[in-house]
């Protein structure tokens, strides 16, 4: 494959598997969205079914990696290191314009809640639970969920090693049954076996820091988040933004250690 397949099948997949997942969590987050509290199963498995309509669609182009941390693991595993700016370049941007596309869709909705004096504040504003829970955590902003992942308790050595975990069940997976023939990018069962792993790990990890499980998939959104014009967002918690990067990085690259270990 070239490298501008790559690059285009790795930005359109990562673009939709951002504004299905994305998508998901603004359904069940913001007023006047018809999902509107539909919880945690909802959004597991929204993001299920996004890496599975995601992985369908850019495979052809790409082998449908959409994390750089499947991409780092591949290159481990290969040796092969050519391609890897261009699979990561090609999944930040998709990343970013897949958060775009999310704000566009619930436009409406994103108004609606960040202009409701109960979730942003102001005179008159009633203490609720939910604004509560957001002004705790510290350089977040009442939608930044939406985007990007945050812990629920801040302990930097928890949230680091929760997302190493998550990550290695991830590419373990990918690089044991996920695999296509030429061993580079994800076949047509492996895009349903990964999609359910994404949902098993979800609904097991998820809980303390949302499961970021892909750098792309966090950064990416969470750079949308700090550029677009949202009345009163609050902050992109930048202090917190490296840990969901560099722990699935970390988590790839010892996938792929002991892949090339125990497997190969």
């Amino acid at each position: 494959m070239s490298s501008s397949d790559i690059f285009i099948g790795e930005t359109i997949g990562t673009a939709i598997l951002i504004l299905l997942g994305a998508g998901v969590c603004a359904a069940v987050t913001l007023k006047a969205s018809k999902a509107r509290n539909a919880g945690w199963l909802a959004i597991t498995f929204g993001w299920g079914f996004a890496v599975l309509t995601a992985v369908y669609t850019s495979a052809p182009l790409s082998g449908a990696h959409l994390n750089p941390a499947v991409t780092l693991a591949i290159a481990i595993k290969d040796g092969d290191w050519s391609n890897v700016p261009t699979y990561w370049a090609g999944q930040m941007l998709g990343a970013m314009i897949g958060a775009a596309l999310v704000w566009v869709a619930y436009y409406g909705q994103f108004h609606a809640h960040l202009t409701d004096k109960e979730i942003v504040g102001g005179p008159g504003a009633q203490a609720t639970k939910a604004k509560a829970v957001e002004a705790q955590e510290a350089g977040a902003g009442p939608v930044l969920g939406i985007f990007s992942t945050g812990p629920e308790i801040r302990n930097v050595w928890q949230n680091l090693a929760t997302e190493i975990i998550g990550t290695i069940v991830l590419v373990l997976a990918v690089l044991t049954q996920g695999l296509n023939d030429s061993g580079k990018g994800l076949g047509t069962l492996g895009a349903l076996i990964t999609a359910l792993v994404v949902v098993s790990i979800g609904l097991s990890l998820g809980g303390p820091t949302g499961y970021a499980i892909n750098p792309a998939r966090d950064l990416g959104p969470r750079i949308t988040h700090a550029l677009l014009p949202l009345p009163n967002k609050g902050g992109s918690d930048w202090s917190y933004a490296w840990i969901p990067v560099v722990g699935p990085l970390i988590g790839g690259a010892i996938a792929a250690g002991i892949y090339n270990v125990a497997f190969a």
